[in-house]
This record gives C-alpha cells, structure tokens and sequence, in this order.
C-alpha cells in the first residue's frame, strides 16, 4: 500500500512526530494507521530513555491558587531550551501537573509522577509521549504547595521564571499581591531571624570577625563592627527586615504593622535554582541535522 500526503498528515497530527518519521512509520507498517501512532510511541519511549541524561535547565514555573485562595501550590517543570519552554504542548502539559496536584494533593515527587490525567495516562507516560515529540529531555523536578485555614494564599509569577506563594492573615488583596511581588524581586531566605538557621548566622559572624580583626581595631571596636554586620545581613536576608521595593523608606514589618496583618509563610521558586546550565551552539546544531538529512 503506497503511503499518502494525507496519511502523513493525519499521523502527524494524531502524533505530533516530525514528518519524515511519520513517513517511516507509515512505510513500516504498510499505511496502517493505528499500527503506525503504536509505532511511533513505541520508538519515543526508547528515546526518552536516551534523553533522560540531558540538562534539563529551562522550562516553567506553574502555580495554582484554590478559589478561597486558601490553597495554593508552585510546581517546577523542566525542558531544555527556552524555545521548548514557550512551546504550546509543554505548556500545556506543565498546566495539567499543576491542576492534578492541586486536585489529588500527592505527598511525593513518585506519586505524581504515577498520577493518572483525564487523558488516561500516568504523568510519567505524558512526560516520556512529550519528549517522543519535543526532542529534548523534560523533567517533573519540585512542587510545593501553602496551605492557610486563618489566612488568605497570594501569588506572583514573574513570566514562567519565578513563582511566589505567600500566605497572609489580615490586610488586603492588593498588600498580599504587592509581598508577592516583593519575595520574587528581593529573595528572603526567612521571614524574620528566628528562621535562620543557627549554623548560617554562625558562619557570617565568624567571616564578619576575621574580617573585623584584620583592621587592627581595638576589640571594643571590632564587637561593635561584628554586630553591626551581622544585623544588617539579617535585615537584608528577611522578609520583615528588608525596605519594602514599593517603598524605600520603610521596612517590610513596618508595612505590615501598618496593615495590621502577619505573614504566615511564603514559598519562592526561581527556575533552575542549582542547576547545570547549558552552553551550546544551537546554529550549529540545527545546520549540522540539516547536513545530515
């Protein structure tokens, strides 16, 4: 049976796989449709497996906030270019994780991994169909979510590359919008000293101290130089300490106070925190496949 235009266009877009292979399939299989899309995930499982080494650096922050905004979640999904991070199916699938883990509330990264879509299909399967399509590697690498029963959950996305939850007791819509806003640009590591880890404020007094000793101060001088590094670092490092990005003049804790509301907690993701970036010539890649076809 000769394989049409039209055959390769209904397995494309049955697929989403790349026209020549589409063609090969259908060559393959003697123009059997249904054989040719088993064929062609068959042959993107076996490749998924040999991108699952790639750097996975890009891709997209995806949040969830409940409608009583007593809820809220941020999950990272990962690619490995920026142009896979805008393309419509990887944002697509980054939206259906998102949804299922507001919806079933998984306790670990293997359990949603193993978590059935409404498409029938475990997200580890949808994943692994995606990469068959994308040609690079994607990877399901955090969530985490906020959850309130005094307060209201807040959030912020800068574009798909950062993600911030806050959850706030008392003030307003547009104060829990504007501390969103405020975590994604400053990066608090707490919200006030006692969230610090102990050993961290230890290792900064220390640094502080020998760089203190190395002036030839008297010790008086240097205790007194040491405090004053040291509190500044914890202002600078604290959702409460730092001056406010709307408002120079004032601290965080200042506008709270004004607002008579408290922060309970707050989650920030930025993408790719702590991973490998890539460096490659893409120009060239792409003019070395053309070669090669």
């Amino acid at each position: 049976m000769s394989v049409t235009a039209e055959m390769v266009k209904e397995l494309r877009q049955r697929t989403g796989a790349g026209m020549m292979d589409c063609k090969k399939a259908l060559v393959e299989v003697r123009g059997e449709i249904e054989k040719a899309v088993q064929l062609l995930r068959e042959k993107g499982s076996a490749s998924a497996e040999k991108k699952a080494g790639r750097i996975t650096a890009d891709g997209k922050i995806a949040q969830h906030i409940s409608a009583d905004s007593k809820y809220g979640l941020l999950a990272e999904i990962n690619c490995e270019t920026d142009f896979v991070a805008r393309d419509s199916s990887f944002v697509a699938f980054s939206t259906e994780v998102a949804d299922y883990i507001s919806a079933n509330r998984p306790d670990s990264l293997g359990s949603l991994l193993d978590g059935v879509l409404n498409s029938g299909e475990t997200i580890e399967a949808a994943k692994n169909s995606l990469i068959s399509v994308i040609g690079e590697n994607i990877s399901v690498r955090r969530f985490e979510s906020i959850e309130t029963a005094s307060g209201l959950v807040y959030g912020y996305l800068h574009g798909q590359k950062i993600g911030v939850l806050v959850s706030v007791v008392g003030g307003s819509a547009e104060l829990g919008r504007d501390l969103a806003m405020h975590i994604a640009a400053s990066n608090p590591i707490a919200i006030d000293e006692s969230q610090i880890p102990t050993k961290e404020l230890e290792r900064e007094k220390d640094i502080f101290s020998t760089q203190a000793a190395e002036s030839g101060k008297p010790d008086t001088v240097v205790d007194k130089i040491v405090a004053g590094k040291l509190k500044k670092y914890i202002n600078e490092n604290t959702l409460l300490g730092q001056k406010f990005i709307k408002d120079a003049e004032i601290a965080v804790e200042t506008l709270l106070a004004r607002h008579n509301a408290q922060v309970e907690s707050f989650v920030r993701y930025e993408l790719g925190e702590g991973l490998e970036k890539r460096n490659e010539d893409f120009v060239g890649e792409v003019l070395a496949q053309a070669a090669g076809n």
